[in-house]
């Protein structure tokens, strides 16, 4: 079933649940079938709760967005800005990090209107470079990120379980 109706809102630390929920579920949606389950299960427990996003979302200048439904304001999607934290930043740098929607949105427009929504407050809070990392075998959401201009600035990689995974970092000059 494809989500026709939707709103970008503001999100704070109150809404670190629904964040969360929205991260297991696309993350889920994303990897399956690229990493074990198990791994992933024990991955969204950590890396996909509550208390995680409460704390990427402390430090001031962070700044979140949820994609609700409409109506009933069900969370389907979110984007979070906050300080880098990948291996090539540099000063006045900022980070997306993690634009996810849930695969029902994939083309309704909600991954732009977030992405301006982070590109906008970047520029207003005086950053050089928005950047972000992306699964390397991400084909889709490169496209996405290449539409804005993002180009590829370095490599890292994350461990899910035992599971090693490449990701590409991506750039852009505001």
């Amino acid at each position: 079933m494809r989500i026709e109706s939707w709103r970008l809102a503001p999100a704070d630390a109150g809404d670190a649940g629904r964040l969360a929920l929205v991260g297991a579920a696309s993350f889920l949606d994303g990897f399956a079938g690229i990493i074990g389950g198990d791994a992933m299960v024990a991955h969204c427990a950590t890396k996909h709760n509550a208390e995680y996003y409460r704390d990427l979302l402390a430090p001031e200048g962070s700044k979140a967005w949820l994609i609700e439904a409409v109506p009933g304001g069900a969370p389907l999607g979110y984007c979070v800005l906050t300080a880098p934290d990948l291996p090539v930043a540099g000063e006045g740098d900022l980070e997306v990090k993690r634009i996810y929607t849930l695969s029902q949105l994939h083309g309704s427009g909600a991954g732009a209107a977030m992405m301006a929504a982070a590109i906008h407050a970047a520029r207003e809070a005086g950053a050089k470079r928005l950047m972000l990392g992306v699964y390397a075998g991400n084909e889709r959401a490169i496209g996405f990120y290449r539409k804005y201009g993002f180009e590829p600035v370095g490599k890292r990689q994350f461990t899910v379980g035992d599971q090693v995974c490449d990701d590409l970092v991506l750039a852009m000059t505001l």
